[in-house]
Parts: C-alpha cells; structure tokens; sequence
C-alpha cells in the first residue's frame, strides 16, 4: 500500500508545535532565503536534544525524512528536544509544517 504525498503550500511564516515538557520536543521551522543557505544545502536542521549524543543523528534524520515528504526546501528547521518519541517528533514536525503554510486553519 503506498500512502500519497501530503501537500502544503512553502513555508510562508514562521511556526512552532510542542512543549519543552518531558518526553516531548518543540519544533519551529522559519522560511530562508535562498542566500541563507550554503552550497548545495537545501534544509538546514539545529537540534538541541538531551539525547543528542545517543539520537541526535536519528532526530535529524527524521526532520529531514518529513520535510522531504512535504517536498519542503528553504526552511530552518530547530527541534529542542526533551526526550521525545519518533512519533511525536513527527506528529509536531507535520503540525509545523502545516502552520507554516499560511493557511488560516490550526493544525
């Protein structure tokens, strides 16, 4: 079964989901200007974990995994993390996402 490509519109404002509660993590993402970014990056994820060391990699990949399933570029992506869950991080990374959008709805 293959699950279809969410869709969003670019990242026009800044947005955040989460807390800094234990075993939760906040997430805000912050659109970029192409010059903001290095050569050849395209998303640039800070992650400031009390596992980073552990998951710091894994945290980041996962960010990254959700923004590409969004077909998101030119975005700062910062996730302070207190513990989190694969699958909370995902859930306040999408929740994010579609604040950032523009939309008048709340995710």
């Amino acid at each position: 079964m293959r699950i279809a490509k969410p869709t969003v519109q670019p990242i026009v404002k800044p947005s955040m989901a989460g807390s800094l509660e234990s075993n939760d993590c906040l997430v805000s993402l912050h659109p970029l200007a192409k010059e903001e970014l290095r050569e050849g990056e395209e998303v640039r994820v800070e992650v400031d974990s009390i596992v980073q060391i552990q998951f710091g990699a894994q945290i980041e990949a996962t960010a990254r995994d959700v923004l590409a399933r969004f077909g998101l570029t030119r975005v700062l992506v910062r996730i302070q993390d207190k513990g989190a869950l694969d699958c909370t991080l995902r859930a306040r990374l999408e929740a994010a996402v579609l604040r950032a959008g523009g939309d008048d709805h709340e995710a």
